[in-house]
């Protein structure tokens, strides 16, 4: 059946009259002029024939047209628009390179590819802000921050301050597909959340989906963060750094073979575990991270790229605990051009993150870890202007280890042991169509079909009843399950399968040039899992695969939204309502206990998540203040009820706020442009509390005081707040020497707010009484730093 409707829709395509038309085809690519550095999103507009084109990923556009002439008018934002006039009898290459725009005070700095192209496209819940940008928001420690400027938009929160990752539409963390070069990124962090692992010096374009997603990405139910690296220039050599008060940076690019291939090498590191030291201080806390890309131009039908990442964070608190994680990377990367129809991606990617945690008190040394093997291959096929299809294939091997033990040193009881590891394999074949019907109306519908095999070499524990966990009646509680024995499977024999087909759609329709309304839905599955009991600076990362117990989770998501410029484009307003509902959503039982377990199945139980709200975003394009207010109203919710009526569940089964609820979600961006030489930013950010367990009560148990807790995540923290600054001055902006500077000052939090981490409760040494702390962070933080390019 799931073929069948795969091949139904390739005959929809097909059938299109302009598909039976023999036309010429107009293709190429679009790159900088000054570095040949690809250009996505880029329009194409042919004004005699009234038909436009946008470059994909790869900055390749085809195009198809009768014989004859006609002008070429190509436009980006940041870019100096393109007017050639061309003759075409035949199919035709054509590369074209577009200078960047100098900047002036009105420039426009806020794109989602051009204005007009975003009313009439049918992509919604979609984000792409450009590396400009990004660059003229406040500056943390002197250093822009991609992820920071990802959670002033509607729908993204923040996790908590001092914390990892970010949520979106009220979904966890760990369903965010986070890609780099198109490899896995699985934390995106460094020292506490305060910087993020993207350099942004080396960012070349970035995407953030909240919804509406195309059928080529899968794996995870809340959002994909689609980021590329630069490609470097392949004209000229070129030094850009930063001196900071906490880290430095430094990237260099240039070319291999001048006009064929370049190279791009990134690294920053932090220094402020050295002046710790100094102080006499005996915590520390440092990172770094290194960036690379090669690529090479075999000539006009392909291309290769080899890119790569290695970052590493070490946290010691050397009374408690010490924490290290890295994450890294390898992407090896063919572009082909078989036609000027029909072009290709294959990617193959290794990818691993490592998670380490000693706790002192306890003598334990525990490294987990995952790694996965990733072969893609996706094509484009331009079958006429108004017709185009997307289509590959996707296969991962993973390979999780839930945790290496170690004594920790000599005195340690901590025996070694090896948790057993698990495998897994995950594939996906997809097809999608994006279809302008009518001049006012479009459609992007697609069908991905995925299946996950979880896989020996593992001991497999039985249970009594086949209950993995179990209630107590006596008690009222639910407990680890009886173990009734175990079934050993022999390497890549298959434990448990599960195939899924995710449907996708969105619909365009333009009430005019100015104007439209938009509607989305898309099925996802995520068929692994981050295991983490907290929210804490310190959280525990393991991952683990889909099961007989631990089910895939499945999405349906659908949005309806009212998109519109005014002014001319100077102002743009975005807004959309949305509901998602989640099956399988995994949630702890009381007590649940994580560290170095073998049988993480014995505290987990399925439920059930749900996440609604309305998103508005207005912007100004243009102009010397630039920038965005983003509101998001949301409620996210879910429940794991009873297994049978003699269950009460989770909570008693009823809804719950989930963790990554935020009902207010408020956010001002602006940046200022006063002279050449002066550049202000500004970000104002509300939310809601987290949501949050606390105690109702107390009782004595053989002496002891045992804190009684309430409903679950009945409770909120305080409203989360902060104002952040900065300023950039540029000394000689029109300097025509290869050396250019600029001093960066900021300041986060800039009046002080101690936002809650979390509420710690305790019973006072003195007075005997309960008592209440709030645990915070950051307070006030200035920073500053020194940026130069050569």
């Amino acid at each position: 059946m799931r073929y069948k409707i795969i091949y139904s829709l390739l005959l929809l395509a097909l059938s299109s009259p302009a598909f039976s038309q023999e036309k010429i085809t107009l293709s190429g690519t679009v790159t900088i002029k000054a570095s040949t550095e690809t250009v996505s999103g880029a329009t194409i507009f042919i004004p005699e024939a009234k038909v436009s084109t946008v470059t994909n990923s790869y900055g390749f556009y085809s195009i198809i047209l009768p014989k004859g002439t006609y002008t070429i008018v190509i436009s980006s934002v940041g870019f100096e628009n393109i007017e050639e006039r061309i003759s075409i009898a035949g199919n035709t290459r054509k590369d074209f390179s577009m200078p960047e725009k100098s900047k002036t005070l009105n420039e426009v700095v806020i794109t989602q590819n051009s204005l007009a192209s975003n009313i009439r496209k049918p992509e919604m819940s979609v984000n792409k802000l450009s590396i400009a940008t990004v660059k003229k928001m406040p500056a943390v420690m002197g250093e822009v921050d991609i992820l920071r400027a990802i959670q002033q938009l509607p729908g993204v929160s923040s996790a908590q301050e001092g914390a990892t990752g970010f949520n979106v539409r009220g979904g966890s963390v760990d369903g965010n597909l986070i890609m780099l070069d198109e490899a896995v990124v699985y934390n995106t962090s460094h020292l506490f959340g305060f910087f993020s692992v993207f350099n942004a010096d080396v960012i070349k374009d970035l995407k953030l989906y909240k919804g509406g997603i195309p059928a080529n990405f899968g794996g995870r139910t809340s959002a994909v963060l689609d980021i590329y690296q630069k490609e470097g220039n392949n004209k000229e050599y070129h030094l850009t750094g930063g001196i900071g008060a906490v880290a430095s940076r430094l990237l260099a690019e240039g070319p291999i073979v001048k006009d064929k291939g370049s190279f791009v090498v990134a690294g920053r590191s932090s220094y402020a575990h050295l002046f710790l030291k100094l102080a006499g201080n005996t915590n520390s806390v440092s990172f770094y991270d290194l960036n690379a890309k090669l690529n090479y131009k075999i000539n006009d039908n392909n291309r290769i790229f080899l890119s790569g990442y290695f970052g590493n964070d070490q946290m010691d608190f050397s009374n408690f605990f010490s924490n290290n994680y890295s994450n890294s990377f390898f992407n090896l990367r063919w572009n082909h051009a078989f036609s000027e129809k029909l072009f290709s991606n294959a990617s193959v990617i290794y990818s691993k993150y490592n998670y380490g945690l000693d706790i002192k008190s306890v003598g334990i040394d525990w490294v987990s870890n995952i790694r996965n093997y990733n072969l893609k291959y996706n094509f484009t096929h331009y079958l006429s202007n108004k017709l185009a299809l997307n289509y590959g294939l996707n296969s991962i091997y993973y390979q999780f280890n839930p945790g290496t033990i170690r004594p920790l040193d000599a005195t340690s009881p901590i025996n070694p042991d090896q948790i057993e590891k698990k495998y897994a394999w995950e594939n996906a074949i997809y097809l999608s169509a994006e279809q302008q019907l009518t001049d006012k109306l479009s459609l992007v519908y697609g069908l991905r079909y995925s299946n996950f095999l979880r896989l020996g070499e593992q001991y497999v524990n039985t249970y009594a009843n086949n209950q993995a966990v179990t209630f107590n009646p006596e008690l009222q509680i639910y407990e680890e399950g009886i173990q009734t024995g175990s079934t050993y499977y022999s390497k890549n024999k298959k434990i448990a399968g599960f195939g899924n087909l995710e449907p996708r759609f969105a619909v365009s329709y333009a009430l005019n040039n100015d104007q439209s309304i938009k509607a989305s839905y898309n099925r996802m599955s995520q068929y692994i899992h981050l295991i983490s009991n907290t929210a804490s600076v310190s959280p525990l990362d393991i991952w683990a695969p889909s099961d007989q117990y631990l089910k895939p989770e499945i999405l349906d998501q659908v949005a309806l939204g009212y998109f519109r410029n005014f002014a001319n484009g100077k102002y743009s307003l975005e807004t959309e309502a949305f509901y998602k509902k989640t099956k399988n959503k995994a949630d702890y039982i009381d007590g649940a206990e994580l560290i170095a377990r073998k049988t993480i199945e014995e505290v987990l139980l399925n439920g059930e998540a749900k996440a609604y709200g309305l998103e508005l975003m207005l912007k100004k394009n243009t102009g010397k203040l630039t920038g965005w207010l983003s509101y998001t109203l949301s409620k996210a919710q879910q429940r794991t009820p009873g297994r049978n009526p003699a269950e009460p569940g989770i909570n008693n089964g009823e809804w719950y706020r989930s963790n990554y609820d935020k009902t207010h979600n408020f956010s001002l961006t602006a940046a200022y442009q006063l002279s050449k030489k002066w550049n202000f930013g500004g970000i104002f950010t509300f939310q809601s509390g987290k949501a949050a367990t606390f105690p109702i009560g107390k009782y004595q148990y053989q002496g002891i005081t045992v804190a009684n807790y309430g409903a679950r995540n009945a409770n909120s923290l305080p409203a989360y707040h902060h104002l952040d600054l900065s300023a950039t001055y540029t000394p000689k902006p029109d300097s025509k020497k290869r050396w250019k500077s600029e001093w960066v000052f900021s300041i986060y939090n800039v009046y002080g707010r101690n936002n809650a981490a979390s509420i710690m409760f305790e019973q006072s040494k003195e007075t005997g009484l309960s008592e209440a702390s709030r645990i915070s962070i950051f307070g006030i933080v200035p920073g500053v730093s020194y940026n130069f390019k050569f």
